[in-house]
């Protein structure tokens, strides 16, 4: 799972590149495309953060409409859970 979020940051800092890397390591990334500069070690590690931030974000926002809904209804979300099975 964490190799997808070092994909992400250089995708998200280098959207036009085309690139292989092993282990998810930054060191052996090779670059096939690249427009300008490769971005650093500090830059990738920092874009990684704000994506996990992000899901957390989403996460959070997600939990909060479904636990509104539930209120709306009045139902909890064990019983929401007996109900669907």
């Amino acid at each position: 799972m964490e190799e997808i979020y070092l994909t992400l940051a250089i995708l998200n800092l280098r959207p036009n590149s085309e690139f292989s890397y092993t282990e998810n390591d930054y060191s052996t990334i090779k670059w096939d495309i690249l427009d300008g500069d490769a971005p650093t070690q500090k830059e990738i590690d920092a874009e990684i953060k704000r994506i996990k931030t992000l899901e957390t974000d989403e996460a959070k926002t997600k939990d909060k409409q479904r636990q509104a809904i539930l209120d709306r209804i009045g139902l909890t979300a064990d019983e929401l859970k007996l109900i669907i099975g």
